[in-house]
């Protein structure tokens, strides 16, 4: 074939011609999803491009290379979930050279081989060659004008350009914004502040609208960094990487196989889409306080108390008590106060976390039973400051602890007295010290410790046959938790307005979570964090509702001070607030049941970004403050402390109808007034569910 001509056309009808001589390594029209994919090296102009579905995603020049090598001199410091951590890297080497044969490509360096990059089928493996480096710097190929998204749940950006953004599950921090007072406090007090980029669920997952997607599959320490134009790198602190590849032909075939490949939830429960969940945590009076709000028109599906195993009192404010019995004396006759409220329709939800107090009567037969993380040089347990009193952290790298906390805790203590969901919080505070039982390196496990939790969680489920009725939601993630956790959560928001830390991530937090596979996000309305003299406003309280209402599950929170903030049973126009945007959320059921089917299906998120079903408008790609629910519903809601007028932008080149006003509008930008009680959310009036949304008129 030495100087034959070769034509291969790939799946976007475009043509690749070449030279066979010039191409040394390929793998040619690779079968992927049902698609084929022309994928391989080829060796140009003294370096060497990596074609993969047809279009460039490395191309190795001398002047522009693709590879960085370094060994790594890492600082880490963790202050209750917080984490500082610092890298100073020596031995850099950027290698120029390379050789490209059947198998893939050598780089090297002043003669000496530096890593080895090998393509099979869609995965591409990096291997550092240098003894000792153990961090690589590989950059992807951008072209101008590309959008990035991904990065797992992402607070603050929706589009990654222009910022890099590390892969480390943490505390996301308070107030987010370094410009902030609150933020800057926060910082002083225990590095508590966070930024931008700090995310209680990362994933080294991009896309991007060349439609392409990558995949780091590794937990270790790693960070997406989008700064430069010209290419996407992800910095990985090994010494071997894979790198997964996916090609579609518009984003919604591609974020059907990002969920196929991390796994999909089950269909959301009737009950926990048709009504608003009730967060109170008063004990026993919570019964009667949630009487209050069936009396005010609330449609109620469950109860949430997730003081069930009793509460502390803290400086930030009131906290749990961490030994996962209920407390008999804060609710006496719990389960026969469960079966009452089933046999009304309504079911109870508790909480629970990782983690025991050292003060519990848990901790003591954790102990005994060998499931607590231990010091590295001693077998003492580790003990985890988390703010005024001391944990164990179970060892899920112990089959018998993972066994051990789903019988015993989430399956005696909470399901078997007809608990039917739960909080199951916090999973991102493994620190990196610690020993653990199957030898492996916690730098390694940290990210996986989400993961490992969630498939906790859903052993109890599945061990009592509740897969698909009892529902548990999460804010830790890592990639693979879609696989177990059937409903995220964003997690624990300021009760303000802010850019960083307000109402507004929550869409953020959906919209990015969505891309990467997770169908079903969801927030505390009403916000959690109230700190430095920050509360709840009633604006707030009031816009918070009309946002949950247009998400899978609606479910209140009584915050971290709930005797300091209003609460949605405050007054009678909070309360009447509530009850009306339960009952919007309740209407929507039959249309949020077709999303599920759609999830299941597809992989398609039930709050998708708008670019998913407009891919050929450039102009929505980093749009993050409103979204399509489902494909049918354009929900904008108002974020902006005083707004009573929002900008909309109403996608497509069809009509749109206004929800609660019946008024007609062209696709377009529009200025839309947004008085409290009548935010913008539109429908399709060719839907199949338009009946439906004009009912939302009457509630």
């Amino acid at each position: 074939l030495s100087g034959a001509r070769y034509v291969k056309r790939c799946h976007t009808g475009h043509t690749w011609i070449g030279r066979a001589c010039d191409i040394v390594a390929t793998a040619c029209f690779e079968s992927f999803g049902g698609m084929q994919l022309e994928a391989g090296f080829a060796a140009v102009d003294g370096g060497f491009d990596l074609r993969f579905g047809g279009r460039l995603v490395l191309c190795h020049r001398p002047e522009t290379p693709v590879l960085d090598s370094a060994r790594g001199n890492p600082t880490v410091l963790m202050y209750r979930g917080n984490f500082r951590i610092d890298d100073a890297p020596d031995g850099l080497i950027t290698p120029l050279d390379c050789a490209v044969d059947a198998q893939g490509v050598t780089l090297s360096h002043g003669g000496a081989a530096v890593a080895r990059l090998e393509l099979v089928d869609h995965c591409l493996t990096v291997s550092l060659l240098t003894p000792g480096h153990d961090r690589i710097r590989l950059r992807w190929h951008g072209e101008p004008d590309e959008a990035v998204w991904g990065g797992g749940e992402q607070m603050s950006y929706l589009a990654l350009n222009g910022r890099a953004f590390p892969m480390w599950t943490s505390e996301p921090g308070v107030g987010r914004d370094k410009s902030t007072e609150l933020t800057r406090q926060m910082d002083e007090a225990g590095m508590a502040g966070g930024d931008y980029w700090n995310t209680n669920y990362p994933q080294p997952t991009i896309l991007t609208s060349r439609w392409l997607a990558i995949h780091l599959d590794a937990a270790c320490y790693s960070v997406v960094d989008c700064t430069d134009a010209g290419f996407h790198a992800f910095d990985v602190w090994s010494n071997r990487a894979t790198f997964e590849l996916y090609a579609a032909e518009g984003p919604l075939t591609l974020v059907s196989q990002l969920s196929t490949r991390f796994g999909r939830q089950p269909p959301l429960p009737d009950w926990a889409i048709g009504g608003a969940i009730v967060g109170l945590k008063d004990g026993t009076r919570s019964f009667e306080r949630l009487d209050g709000f069936i009396r005010a028109g609330t449609a109620v599906s469950g109860l949430w108390c997730e003081d069930w195993a009793g509460i502390r009192e803290t400086s930030f404010g009131r906290r749990l008590f961490w030994d996962w019995r209920r407390d008999n004396q804060r609710y006496a006759n719990l389960p026969q106060r469960i079966a009452a409220l089933q046999a009304r329709g309504i079911r109870f939800l508790a909480y629970a976390n990782p983690y025991l107090a050292n003060d519990g009567i848990l901790y003591e037969e954790a102990r005994e039973g060998g499931h607590f993380c231990l010091k590295p040089d001693s077998d003492e347990v580790y003990l985890v400051d988390f703010g005024e009193f001391d944990c164990g952290v179970l060892d899920f790298t112990r089959q018998e602890t993972r066994d051990w906390f789903a019988e015993k805790i989430l399956g005696r203590e909470m399901l078997d007295i007809g608990v039917s969901g739960w909080m199951a919080d916090f999973g991102e505070y493994l620190p990196t010290d610690v020993r653990l039982s199957d030898g492996s390196d916690p730098m390694e496990a940290h990210n996986r410790w989400p993961v490992l939790w969630a498939e906790v969680n859903a052993q109890a489920v599945e061990s009592r046959g509740k897969t698909g009725d009892a529902v548990f939601f999460m804010r830790a993630g890592f990639s693979g938790v879609q696989r177990h956790c059937p409903l995220l959560w964003a997690g624990d928001q300021s009760v303000d307005f802010t850019r960083h830390d307000g109402i507004g991530t929550v869409i953020t937090a959906a919209l990015s979570a969505g891309l990467v596979g997770n169908a079903y996000s969801h927030s505390d309305c009403g916000g959690y964090t109230s700190l430095l003299g920050n509360v709840r406003t009633v604006e707030l309280m009031e816009r918070w509702c009309e946002l949950s209402a247009f998400a899978p599950v609606m479910r209140s929170h009584e915050g971290n001070r709930p005797d300091d903030n209003l609460q949605y049973d405050s007054t009678p126009e909070l309360l009447a607030c509530f009850a009306r945007w339960s009952r919007v959320h309740a209407h929507l059921a039959p249309y949020v049941r077709h999303l599920c089917n759609e999830a299941v299906e597809h992989g398609l998120p039930a709050q998708r970004p708008l670019f998913l079903h407009y891919a050929d408008n450039a102009a929505l790609y980093a749009v993050q403050d409103q979204y399509l629910y489902g494909a049918d519903l354009v929900v904008a809601p108002v974020i902006e402390e005083g707004a009573r007028e929002r900008e909309v932008i109403l996608p497509g080149e069809g009509e749109w109808i206004h929800a609660f006003t019946g008024e007609r509008y062209g696709a377009g930008t529009h200025c839309i007034a947004a008085p409290i009680g009548c935010p913008p959310v539109f429908y399709a009036p060719q839907s199949d569910y338009a009946p439906l949304f004009a009912g939302l008129r009457k509630l």
